[in-house]
């Protein structure tokens, strides 16, 4: 185990800013390199775009979640799953719908599946974790109802006659392998780091470590959604930025939450739990109800969604004040 010893609170927040700059740029090239090794594996593609592109893109969270786990720090394993989920909502697509230059067109047939097992997943993580514990067995069954989506997901897309297109730019494949362990690597070792910056902040600050991974960390390991949000949204491919969003908040429940829960069981304050569920809920169905409207995503929704991710902040700051600075 790293013993990262940060000399101030100056240090810990240079560290953590830095280890999210590092973790940006290694899930770039997790994610290359995953797809890549998907091709010489000839997975189709089908199978690219649901499972393998969604485990690559989330795998700062579910890195950072686990290794929290793995510490017995189970509210930043927790914190960060579900504040993902708010962060992606409240800021990564609004900042996508504020980006593009015409309202964001949602397929309305696609969405309908993704938005009820989005609500489902939600409500019983929700369920679960009521009691403010995740079992273990719970953790197995949300990696199962991942499972049931990804299966649901290739029969819907199975009989589309466009499959999904991705950069397929010829490398080499010792390069292909070379992005994927570096990119693996860096997600690591950066995933250490912040989960050890950010115990040091909440414990200086004298806040929940579920605060500081509801709002920094969940922030940092949302960068890679966020930027790829903006380049969809610059490319006029609002739609796909959606897709992605949703998925995510997805594999965020079911994926990261539930294998931390695997390798940990986790355990928090159930005033933590009252909050961080009901935020994402709320955040989530708000969302959802915005695209059923008319299936576009127009600025002033993308305002809505930001106001309430500001409101979610300050509410959290009410609620865990901070002490003994």
């Amino acid at each position: 185990m790293i013993n990262m010893e940060i000399a101030n609170i100056y240090t810990a927040f240079i560290v953590l800013i830095t280890s999210f700059i590092i973790l940006a740029k290694a899930a770039d090239w997790f994610v290359e390199g995953a797809i890549g090794l998907s091709y010489i594996l000839h997975v189709p593609k089908i199978l690219i775009g649901i499972v393998v592109v969604g485990i690559a893109t989330t795998a700062p969270e579910l890195m950072v979640s686990a290794i929290s786990a793995f510490q017995g720090k189970p509210e930043i394993a927790l914190g960060n799953a579900i504040g993902s989920v708010i962060c992606d909502d409240g800021l990564a697509l609004p900042l996508a719908i504020f980006i593009s230059m015409t309202p964001i067109l949602v397929a309305s047939n696609i969405f309908k599946t993704t938005a009820v097992f989005l609500i489902i997943v939600d409500i019983v993580a929700y369920i679960m974790c009521w009691d403010g514990t995740l079992s273990r067995m719970e953790g197995i069954i949300l990696v199962g109802l991942f499972v049931i989506y990804a299966v649901v997901m290739f029969f819907i897309k199975k009989h589309k006659d466009k499959e999904p297109v991705f950069n397929e730019e010829k490398l080499t494949n010792s390069k292909i392998i070379l992005l994927f362990c570096l990119g693996l690597t860096g997600i690591f070792i950066a995933s250490r780091f912040i989960v050890s910056s950010a115990v040091f902040i909440a414990h200086h600050f004298h806040v929940p470590e579920a605060v500081i991974a509801l709002a920094m960390v969940a922030f940092g390991t949302s960068i890679p959604e966020v930027a790829t949000c903006i380049t969809a949204a610059r490319k006029g491919e609002g739609g796909i930025a959606v897709g992605n969003i949703i998925g995510a908040d997805i594999l965020n429940v079911c994926w990261v939450a539930g294998v931390s829960a695997i390798v940990n069981p986790l355990t928090v304050g159930k005033k933590l739990t009252h909050f961080m569920f009901p935020s994402m809920l709320t955040i989530v169905f708000v969302m959802l109800g915005l695209i059923a409207i008319n299936y576009k995503l127009e600025r002033w929704k993308g305002g809505v969604l930001l106001a309430m991710y500001i409101s979610f902040l300050i509410l959290m700051m009410i609620f865990f004040p901070p002490h003994g600075v």
